[in-house]
């Protein structure tokens, strides 16, 4: 037996540097040790989350006190949690805002120590975006919000280092839930004509959305992997099921149902591409249903041959 591979393992694989975490070589990519990257790096999570969150909560940093004092003089209490996730983003923002000054002021040769208070005040609004945020509701499902929500926070606090590796790990877990939505569906529909070409579209999209998860948005490469993950994900989203004339009925109520199954599959899929971090209650869901769909229409149409 060979000897495991440990986490954090860097090797160049077919002319491309790779760290090694939980079960995946994933592409590495140099990046300076300074707080101008730190600062470039938190700006990319802010834009991320709020992607992922409800409209209406990008307040600008300048606009901190304002939106503090309506949430403080509010009394109701369907609005006053809509004003702690505008107080969640406006903390947030300006938490940024400060960050970039500090940047500037470092590029023109003044020196800023962790302990100066325009960090400190910077730490204290992050801290407090990440204590408003518990509000926010996410745009899509809610189980990855903490992760999303929690990361401009983490990436401030952290050395670049540690923080890079919390986020390959999430890559991994990430990836690890695709290869157990697509195996489980290609094994679903493999058998079966009615679905005839599902599988080979499905080891398609599971694999550019790996390449996907993998490749940072400033890469070339995403210029052809995304529009790759796209067309597959369109292909089976537009799939229909190969029902004879004539079939039973419960062929094409399991023609229907096997649709929903793999446009929810895909769905997911591309989603864990796109956010970047595992979703295991969502991916358990998924499997779930499937195993649900695998008892009543195979399992039954086995033990009927």
């Amino acid at each position: 037996m060979g000897k495991a591979v440990s986490n954090g393992t860097i090797k160049t694989i077919d002319r491309q540097k790779r760290i090694y975490f939980d079960g995946h070589w994933i592409k590495h990519y140099p990046y300076p040790n300074s707080l101008a990257y730190k600062k470039e790096l938190i700006d990319r999570l802010t834009k991320r989350v709020f992607r992922h969150t409800e409209p209406g909560i990008n307040t600008p940093g300048s606009r901190l006190e304002e939106v503090r004092e309506a949430y403080n003089t509010c009394n109701e209490p369907a609005q006053q949690r809509v004003l702690a996730s505008m107080l969640a983003g406006a903390l947030l923002n300006r938490g940024s805002d400060i960050l970039t000054k500090v940047v500037e002021l470092e590029e023109m040769g003044v020196t800023v120590k962790s302990n100066n208070e325009l960090l400190r005040e910077c730490g204290r609004c992050f801290m407090g975006a990440l204590e408003y945020g518990k509000h926010i509701r996410p745009l899509h499902g809610s189980e990855e919000l903490d992760e999303l929500w929690g990361e401009p926070f983490k990436a401030f606090t952290m050395p670049i280092d540690q923080f890079l590796e919390t986020r390959y790990i999430k890559m991994a877990h990430a990836m690890n839930d695709i290869d157990l939505i697509s195996k489980t569906l290609i094994k679903l529909f493999e058998s079966d004509d009615v679905f005839s070409g599902v599988p080979e579209l499905i080891g398609e999209l599971s694999e550019a959305a790996k390449l996907a998860i993998e490749t940072d948005k400033r890469d070339r490469d995403i210029i052809y992997i995304w529009p790759r993950l796209v067309a597959a994900a369109d292909s089976l989203n537009e799939f229909e099921p190969l029902v004879p004339e004539g079939a039973a009925h419960r062929v094409r109520t399991m023609g229907r149902r096997g649709v929903l199954l793999i446009k929810e599959g895909t769905d997911l899929i591309v989603e864990l591409a796109n956010i970047r971090v595992p979703k295991p209650k969502s991916t358990e869901g998924l499997l779930g249903r499937c195993r649900a769909f695998a008892k009543r229409y195979l399992q039954s149409e086995a033990a009927a041959e």
